[in-house]
């Protein structure tokens, strides 16, 4: 996008310039060698910022090239995703709390359902196999995700405060073989800074985002809760069977 000061330089003159200019003259006004325009002309035209084209001949030889500033806004310019987020966040904070969380932990759900691809045709989802795609899925994402050591997601999982546990007297579901891990080390975060502003929003979006792909991908398991910074350099999701755990989307705020 052209990112180096020559090329931002052969971009201005484009601009500037009341007619379109071929190399040359594009060169003798920025004071170089036309191979050098030439050589950031062509970036420009392959990054789709400059237009390319042949003059209309006016008599014998090869007609003219020259180049023009493709019309519309510079998109070499500075970006403010965080401000525009913080703005559209500010909206959900002033909002009841416990109803912020929980559109957050569902607008979260069907992003997930939404990003990963569903298992194909007549293959019987497996913990093992939920597990690898969702792990891609997090790794694409930016969320450095690592299977943590942990006992199989069909033992015990410690509720979230408030929750209630299930009756032994249930039947017990599905469960995951002794492969699958209970729980997934986030070992980065693409949206910190949100998180850290709005741990209450982000880290339920987070969550919300795991159950949706998982849900999406028919797994015999589920995230029951998320753990934000549970160490300093790491969130933990954790995982059980379905069913064996009520869902909390009041975990996973921020600490």
């Amino acid at each position: 996008m052209a990112e180096s000061p020559r090329r931002r330089a052969v971009l201005d003159v484009l601009r500037a310039a009341s007619a379109p200019l071929g190399v040359t003259e594009t060169a003798e006004r920025l004071g170089v060698h036309p191979n050098t325009v030439r050589f950031h002309l062509d970036a420009l035209v392959a990054e789709g910022l400059v237009e390319r084209r042949a003059e209309a001949s006016t008599g014998p030889g090869r007609p003219r090239t020259v180049h023009t500033v493709r019309p519309g806004m510079d998109r070499g310019g500075a970006r403010g995703y965080l401000l525009l987020a913080r703005m559209l966040l500010s909206r959900w904070t002033s909002a009841d709390p416990a109803e912020a969380r929980e559109q957050a932990g569902e607008t979260g759900r069907e992003w997930g359902r939404f990003l990963v691809d569903p298992p194909p045709p007549f293959e019987r989802p497996t913990a093992q196999r939920s597990v690898t795609r969702l792990l891609a899925l997090l790794a694409d994402l930016g969320f450095e995700p690592e299977p943590a050591a942990g006992s199989a997601p069909g033992g015990e999982v410690e509720p979230a405060p408030g929750a209630v546990r299930e009756s032994a007297s249930e039947p017990a579901p599905e469960t995951a073989d002794e492969n699958t891990p209970e729980r997934i080390r986030l070992r980065h975060c693409p949206f910190l800074e949100l998180a850290e502003e709005h741990g209450e929003l982000i880290c339920p979006l987070h969550l919300g985002l795991i159950q949706g792909a998982l849900d999406r991908l028919d797994a015999p398991l589920t995230a029951t809760r998320l753990e934000p910074f549970a160490e300093p350099d790491s969130c933990y999701a954790h995982l059980s069977a379905a069913g064996s755990a009520p869902r909390d989307t009041r975990e996973g705020t921020h600490r």
